[in-house]
């Protein structure tokens, strides 16, 4: 089951970073963006975030629950901290430091 634009969309404007924050739909399903990091996932309409220690502290006893068949655990956020802006944009705030900055690809000749 794909996720819906409508809560992607959703999920993006609850997070009031500076900087861009924006989705991207990958093999049916979103990747949600933060200063061109991945964050989080959307996946059959649930939200992943991407797992840091910063993230953890915050949560306290994260769900982990992997996103796709094959991946490793994320963090599984309820629908019912969906609504709380300042927690998910806190989450997101303090996760980011410790994400990777995405790689450059080569240009094609």
């Amino acid at each position: 089951m794909a996720s819906k634009q409508a809560t992607v969309d959703f999920l993006v404007e609850q997070i009031h970073l500076p900087g861009t924050v924006r989705s991207k739909k990958m093999f049916g399903e979103y990747a949600i963006y933060c200063e061109e990091k991945v964050v989080a996932f959307v996946c059959d309409d649930q939200l992943f975030i991407k797992p840091t220690d910063a993230g953890r502290a915050l949560i306290g006893q994260p769900e982990g629950a992997p996103p796709y068949p094959g991946a490793k655990d994320w963090f599984l956020i309820s629908e019912e901290k969906w609504d709380d802006e300042e927690w998910l944009t806190e989450l997101i705030r303090t996760s980011l430091p410790e994400l990777p900055i995405p790689k450059k690809k080569p240009q094609k000749k």
